[in-house]
């Protein structure tokens, strides 16, 4: 029996995942307003160092578009030299949370929440994209960037720089989406790379006037942080990002890591070993000063397809990152723009579960407005306020459903009136209870019976006595409670 048994199956298929995650690394990096270089930093972190680690066996990690527009509002606020703090600091967290064993926990997240802010994300990461395809400068804000696209495109329409970009992105959207529709023969070459390389092939061809991605060296690229960047870390806002790129990065891996075991039949992911390796990932690149990781479901889907069987494929594919930033680095430049924008509105798209709205909107429609609140929000908002938003509207939502609440009155005609509540009392269904106890008679007295209550919380508590307090006040016997 050979020693490696599965090595050309992984060999194979972690050629097939690098063709997939070179543009994409790239166009990630440029989307977040960082060298291009960086993001095959962190790819090739992403193979190597993580991939060595134990968790998921074949999920791939690397930079991400979901993280694109929370990286690009940090660089953009801190400073490119901040980024290497942040990503080191969620790093170390990470490990932290991996080390106390909280991976488990993330599966409690909403998966409401988490799909509206990979919704809020993708409608962010389009709408400034779109800026990229039409050779033009991005608003700040999300809502800025959603109202500014009709200003931008009547004035695309006057600029030959301008239509050449929109032709070159409109493109490389249009293969990406009927690349899925080819011969299988034809669809050997992934999606992403076919879109970029016929994008850069026609620019060069008909010297097309669009900008193309600039190279400064992988060496010159890396940036570890210094001891200035690191005084960063006394201000609130910081703090504040690098506990949005902890939860959100974390969320992001730990919910690939459930869709990729549901795609083979291998070794079940182990939450807490994945966070570790997500952290140990992420220290490395903070340390160079590269972006943010998590695993990215487009390339662990397409290492699933492609046959590999474990971890060596990943691995692999970071060798393969790592045998081009430093032999082919030049080839970058030949690159346009408003192409690798195209790859990542396709990304984008991706994001929006539409489909799977539609159909939450017709089973359970709180949780599909708790999805396209946090979506809303993280657009007008920001990324980890929206989120927030949408953790507090799905508790709340759970407490409402929880705290289900019975009042029945039983009213003979003589004597006293005898009301009995069963369920949970809570604070929430207060107007509820209130308005049928003030609506019995007031002439009366009333007997309230407790004893069915699974849970009385002191907001009810301390409402009831004070009903009872007044009831006895009208001039009625007091009323008498049976308790709990």
């Amino acid at each position: 029996m050979p020693k490696y048994p599965h090595l050309k199956a992984d060999f194979t298929a972690s050629l097939v995942v690098f063709l997939v995650a070179l543009p994409l690394c790239v166009g990630v990096a440029v989307a977040s307003g960082v060298p291009a270089e960086l993001g095959l930093v962190t790819g090739i972190v992403g193979g190597v160092v993580t991939g060595l680690m134990r968790g998921s066996s074949l999920q791939v990690s690397g930079p991400a578009a979901g993280l694109t527009v929370l990286v690009y509002e940090a660089v953009d606020e801190f400073g490119l030299p901040v980024l290497g703090v942040v990503v080191l600091a969620t790093g170390l967290l990470q490990i932290a949370m991996g080390a106390l064993r909280l991976g488990r926990y993330f599966r409690a997240i909403s998966v409401s929440v988490v799909e509206g802010m990979l919704a809020g994300i993708g409608l962010v990461l389009i709408a400034g994209q779109m800026y990229a395809v039409l050779s033009a400068k991005a608003p700040e804000s999300g809502l800025g960037k959603i109202a500014g696209l009709p200003g931008a495109l009547l004035d695309a329409a006057g600029s030959t720089r301008a239509l050449a970009s929109l032709a070159l992105g409109v493109g490389t959207v249009a293969v990406l989406v009927l690349w899925k529709h080819l011969p299988r023969q034809a669809r050997v070459v992934p999606g992403p790379l076919a879109a970029v390389g016929l994008a850069t092939a026609a620019a060069l061809v008909l010297d097309a006037p669009v900008a193309t991605v600039e190279v400064n060296g992988l060496l010159g690229a890396i940036q570890p942080p210094s001891a200035a960047a690191f005084g960063e870390l006394a201000g609130l806002s910081l703090l504040g990002t690098i506990v949005a790129f902890t939860l959100i990065a974390s969320a992001e891996s730990l919910f690939s890591a459930a869709a990729v075991d549901r795609m083979h039949d291998g070794p079940r992911t182990s939450y807490d070993k994945e966070l570790l390796a997500q952290g140990a990932g992420n220290t490395v690149c903070g340390l160079l000063g590269a972006l943010p990781m998590t695993a990215v479901i487009v390339r662990s889907a397409a290492n699933v397809q492609a046959g590999a069987r474990t971890k060596a494929s990943r691995v692999l594919h970071g060798v393969w990152l790592l045998l081009f930033a430093a032999l082919l680095p030049d080839v970058l430049a030949y690159i346009p723009l408003p192409a690798l924008a195209g790859v990542l509105v396709h990304a984008g798209a991706k994001l929006i579960p539409v489909r799977a709205l539609v159909e939450l909107w017709r089973e359970h429609r709180g949780e599909a407005l708790i999805l396209i609140v946090t979506a809303v929000s993280i657009v007008a908002v920001s990324m980890f306020e929206g989120v927030l938003v949408g953790i507090a509207l799905s508790v709340v939502k759970t407490a409402w459903d929880a705290s289900h609440v019975r009042l029945e009155v039983i009213d003979k005609g003589a004597g006293p009136v005898q009301a009995h509540l069963s369920g949970n009392a809570t604070f929430l269904r207060l107007p509820k209870i209130l308005g049928s106890l003030e609506a019995l008679p007031q002439d009366r007295p009333v007997e309230l019976n407790l004893s069915g209550l699974h849970h009385l919380d002191h907001a009810c508590r301390t409402a009831l006595e004070s009903w009872a307090q007044r009831h006895s006040h009208a001039g009625t016997e007091p009323v008498k409670v049976t308790a709990k």
